[in-house]
């Protein structure tokens, strides 16, 4: 079936240009009022598509529902979120669509410092005359995750429009914050009422993701004595260079993202703040072995004693929250979540690619939670950057994967 690209573009653009950076340091859910923006807009464009049961909730959570034809078909689910990463601006996003893309690096136009290289993208090479967004060089651009969000909007229109493709009832979620590790604080497999769910948040074109990394954040204080410099001799104890001290002492060659890849994990020091008297440094700890993050855990804490022995007068507290687990686990319980996967992206003309996932996704605390949810691409490319780009044609690719996937959970 032919997908509508015009249609599917106009609304990647139209969803991209709404400011919907995630805010880690906001104390409201969701963290910053553009995700609410965006959720009503979808919320009221299901509306229009005849979805009488669209509804964004108090917590921006956009929920509908795309009735069945085929009686006892399960009920099934797409997910995608709204919110964009807070490392770079989302603000004022200004697509650049290059249609027929004649190959060769990609310069940036408010920013001719920023080039999306082919050798850095070698994929581009397999998209020659094909349609490429970028942004401006000024922003990201927000394919993680608006593409997804477009692909499952689009997929609704032409289910709605088109009542002879068969397929079970579809449950259609919107969540929010998923970059800052909350998308599913507020929301349960009750509320989405399916046997299994699909994120629609991946790279590239045909790939199914069924495993990520499990991940704990750490926060590390480093106390120490704040005192005028000019009497500071002796008395002072600097937080900054504790700080600076305790980073030095990790691992640099085999526990860094800089030198790790496939399936090894890795230890990120990701944020500091602070001064003299005290610094705090934001850690991702991450691993495919879900046990190997307490070893990690431990790692921190015997620098921070390293530390406090060299300087008694100084204090380093190390604590750690768990973010999500690896999705293996779960999905393992339904092996038909990854089977049809599979089945609907031969169906729609692509070869599939199995991939593990150097990050997470609401799939993954979503299966945790019971409601078993792999991941498949829609065309992200560099995302969290100003190099970030996407491919309409990629795009349209997934819509088709999730109208077959509709099909074959259906017995299609």
């Amino acid at each position: 079936m032919a997908i509508d690209t015009h249609t599917l573009l106009e609304r990647f653009l139209r969803y991209v240009r709404i400011d919907t950076k995630a805010d880690e340091k906001s104390t409201t859910y969701p963290s910053s009022p553009g995700q609410l923006v965006l959720g009503a807009m979808l919320r009221d464009e299901l509306l229009a598509l005849g979805i009488t049961d669209a509804v964004q909730n108090e917590h921006g959570l956009v929920f509908a529902t795309v009735p069945g034809n085929v009686p006892g078909a399960p009920t099934i689910a797409f997910n995608a979120h709204v919110d964009t990463n807070p490392e770079n601006s989302g603000k004022d996003v200004d697509p650049q669509v290059i249609r027929g893309y004649r190959g060769g690096d990609i310069t940036l136009p408010k920013d001719p410092t920023k080039v999306i290289r082919v050798t850095e993208n070698p994929e581009l090479n397999g998209l020659i005359g094909k349609t490429i967004i970028t942004t401006d060089g000024t922003t990201l651009l927000g394919a993680d995750d608006k593409a997804g969000v477009a692909v499952i909007m689009e997929a609704a229109r032409t289910l709605l429009a088109n009542p002879q493709i068969p397929h079970g009832p579809v449950r259609i979620v919107f969540t929010c914050d998923e970059e800052i590790g909350f998308g599913v604080k507020h929301l349960e497999p009750a509320q989405i009422g399916a046997v299994v769910a699909y994120t629609l948040d991946g790279m590239a074109s045909g790939e199914i993701e069924d495993e990520t990394f499990s991940a704990d954040a750490a926060t590390v204080t480093v106390t120490g004595i704040n005192i005028h410099p000019s009497i500071g001799k002796g008395r002072m104890v600097n937080a900054v260079r504790l700080a600076a001290m305790f980073i030095d002492h990790l691992p640099q060659r085999t526990m860094s993202p800089e030198t790790t890849d496939g399936r090894d994990g890795f230890l990120h020091p990701l944020t500091t703040e602070g001064g003299t008297g005290q610094v705090k440094i934001g850690f991702l700890l991450r691993d495919f072995d879900t046990a190997q993050l307490a070893v990690q855990a431990d790692l921190l804490r015997e620098i921070a004693r390293q530390v406090e022995r060299e300087y008694p007068q100084a204090k380093v507290q190390v604590e750690t929250r768990k973010q999500y687990r690896n999705m293996r686990d779960g999905i393992a319980k339904m092996p038909n979540a990854v089977k049809f996967a599979e089945e609907a992206t031969r169906r729609a003309g692509l070869e599939p690619k199995f991939k593990i996932i150097r990050g997470g996704t609401d799939g993954s605390q979503l299966t945790e939670k019971g409601l078993p949810t792999p991941n498949i691409s829609t065309g992200e490319h560099n995302p969290h950057s100003p190099l970030e780009w996407t491919c309409l044609e990629e795009m349209e690719s997934a819509v088709k994967v999730v109208l077959e996937l509709c099909q074959v959970w259906a017995g299609k």
